[in-house]
């Protein structure tokens, strides 16, 4: 397996918030979607970075004093993220990605422009993993 293409969870099927949602938005988006992590995308679709829940609950504390109207007033740009996880190109090795997903949930995947494409899950490559490593086992 030499394409990371075959990993991908296209845009189409992501769940992701702009950088110009509230916070407010944000938190619904992330209920609705049920994830703890969520792409961050410019508008004109390029990868800005990940939204964690520890990122919202950290930024309702300091900024808008759990008032959810207040979430309402601010921006996903004014929150300090503790980390963003880092994408790859989908011209990636998959040693590459493998490593990276070792460290992400998810990995972003972007093309020449940095435009967001989709992400690779690391269940996806665990899932994998799984059937070629006990393919012989069912």
């Amino acid at each position: 397996m030499n394409n990371i293409l075959f990993f991908l969870t296209p845009k189409a099927m992501c769940c992701y918030v702009y950088s110009d949602h509230t916070i407010r938005q944000a938190l619904e988006k992330m209920e609705t979607a049920g994830f703890a992590a969520l792409p961050i995308l410019s508008r004109r679709g390029e990868y800005r970075g990940t939204l964690t829940e520890g990122d919202l609950l950290w930024a309702l504390k300091n900024m808008c004093y759990m008032d959810m109207r207040q979430a309402e007033a601010h921006r996903i740009t004014e929150i300090s993220r503790r980390r963003d996880n880092v994408p790859v190109r989908v011209t990636t090795s998959m040693k590459d990605l493998v490593a990276r997903a070792s460290t992400q949930n998810f990995v972003p995947v972007v093309d020449d422009k940095d435009t967001f494409i989709g992400i690779v899950t690391r269940r996806s490559i665990m899932e994998y993993c799984m059937g070629k490593l006990f393919k012989e086992e069912e």
